[in-house]
């Protein structure tokens, strides 16, 4: 017995007509170890180090250059957090006072005991009866949605949840994107027209939820997880239709915000759920929604 299977080669995964086609020329990419310029008279920056009087890309990116600032950005890189950012993460240890969380970057970040509501929303010292429940607030495996407070010397970042909006997430679909994709903006979490909530973190997760109402919203501290609550099959096919919409976005190397996402929802609805998975069907959302954004800002 055989079957058919279709792959696609590491070259196809980016469309470079699409990036020619965006800007005026191509982008040149550099390779690790590419000579970019002779060190004379410029500044190395990040993705790059000198030898033999030359600096060369240590990654495989586009050249920047700031003044005399050389620095390459990779194509593909982890998360590199700041001070503000909205992150989804995953715990994946619970230690004594804290947890250690993955937030998509070089190093797992931290959230400390007191950097997190307590049930009810409680505001006191924490005390050992609280370091002896943390699993009960926070276990492996949970989902959180959390700020950064600080950034240690080593580059790990510190979160915190202090504010009734952070917290354990319930029920939902995590979307993984590139950290790059996702727009920088004031506010990353929204309520979409469509009967969805999303929450875009900076850190290249993206967490799409049904609505909750407001009386539903802040009244455990941030710890509620009704997983036993029975989601609508309209609200899981709409929960569906934009995840999938999420990934032709981040396919066609589109930046992804509420109003992206939304366009691209509102292009989706000519296709069946199923057929948002097809090549032609993610291109076509994707030319429809950047020629959409492209109008808008005009």
């Amino acid at each position: 017995m055989s079957t058919n299977a279709a792959i696609d080669l590491a070259l196809d995964r980016v469309d470079w007509r699409d990036l020619a086609a965006q800007t005026e020329e191509q982008p040149r990419v550099y390779t690790p170890g590419e000579v970019l310029m002779p060190e004379a008279g410029f500044m190395r920056g990040h993705g790059t180090f000198v030898e033999d009087e030359n600096i060369k890309s240590s990654v495989a990116g586009v050249i920047q250059k700031v003044n005399k600032l050389i620095s390459v950005r990779p194509l593909k890189s982890r998360y590199v957090g700041e001070i503000g950012d909205v992150v989804v993460a995953r715990v994946s240890e619970v230690q004594q006072k804290r947890w250690r969380v993955d937030t998509n970057s070089r190093l797992d970040s931290i959230l400390l005991l007191s950097s997190v509501n307590l049930p009810g929303g409680e505001l006191r010292r924490r005390s050992a009866e609280d370091e002896q429940m943390m699993r009960r607030y926070l276990d492996e495996g949970d989902l959180i949605s959390a700020e950064v407070q600080n950034i240690f010397e080593e580059g790990s970042l510190s979160l915190y949840t202090r504010s009734l909006k952070y917290g354990k997430l319930s029920q939902g679909i995590l979307v993984k994107v590139f950290p790059a994709l996702v727009k920088r903006r004031k506010m990353h979490f929204h309520n979409l027209l469509c009967g969805a909530s999303v929450i875009l973190g900076n850190n290249g997760y993206i967490w799409i939820s049904p609505t909750k109402g407001q009386e539903e919203e802040g009244g455990e501290g941030g710890f509620a997880q009704n997983l036993n609550e029975h989601v609508p099959r309209g609200e899981r096919e709409v929960i569906a239709r934009l995840r999938n919409s999420i990934l032709a976005l981040a396919k066609c190397k589109l930046m992804i915000y509420d109003t992206s996402i939304q366009y691209a929802y509102e292009e989706s609805l000519r296709y069946e759920a199923h057929e948002l998975l097809q090549q032609n069907a993610i291109y076509d959302i994707g030319q429809q929604t950047q020629a959409r954004l492209r109008d808008t800002d005009e």
